[in-house]
């Protein structure tokens, strides 16, 4: 099977986005990587989470803009942490020939995490951009590590962990190649 990519946007929903920490790099990098995803054919398939807050049609539900999916583009939507579970999130993405997901999204440590996770368990590669995820603000008092030091956490934690027959990377978003693979050399 050909390598084939999609670009996961994951719970960057308005709601979500107000109580992250440090929005804007992650949105910026986020709208670029979908912009060169959708330039080079590469499909972007968001995740829209549902629940307390986040009520199908509210302001808050929606994907926050400048990175909200077009009317072609697969939405899937969910109520846990897995995008995995108890979604379409594996049809959409076999129906599309993928074998690695570039995951992006909040939070981290939750739903950023978890599918990264159920996306090897899935059989797909996997491409943690660097920057292409957060999570909330912290209260000074807080039992959760510091907002950076979770990203930077989360980060180390995929460039060391190994799952036999899949490949994973950890890449900034400006080093993300949506270009096919070179075609090999004929012979």
């Amino acid at each position: 099977m050909p390598h084939t990519s999609a670009l996961l946007v994951i719970d960057l929903q308005n709601t979500l986005v107000s109580i992250a920490h440090r929005p804007d790099p992650v949105l910026t990098a986020v709208a670029g990587l979908r912009a060169r995803a959708l330039a080079s054919g590469v499909p972007v398939v968001t995740v829209q989470h549902r629940g307390d807050g986040l009520e199908p049609g509210t302001d808050g539900w929606r994907v926050a803009p400048g990175i909200a999916p077009g009317e072609d583009e697969p939405v899937v939507h969910k109520t846990s942490a897995d995008s995995f579970l108890g979604t379409d999130l594996d049809a959409v993405l076999r129906g599309l020939g993928v074998t690695e997901v570039v995951v992006t999204g909040f939070a981290t440590e939750i739903c950023v995490d978890t599918t990264a996770r159920q996306a090897l368990s899935h059989g797909y590669d996997l491409l943690l951009v660097e920057d292409g995820h957060l999570t909330s603000v912290r209260p000074e008092q807080s039992p959760f590590a510091p907002p950076e030091e979770s990203v930077a956490h989360h980060n180390a934690i995929f460039r060391s962990i190994r799952f036999p027959g899949r490949s994973i990377r950890v890449l900034p978003a400006a080093d993300v190649d949506f270009s096919p693979p070179p075609a090999p050399p004929a012979r």
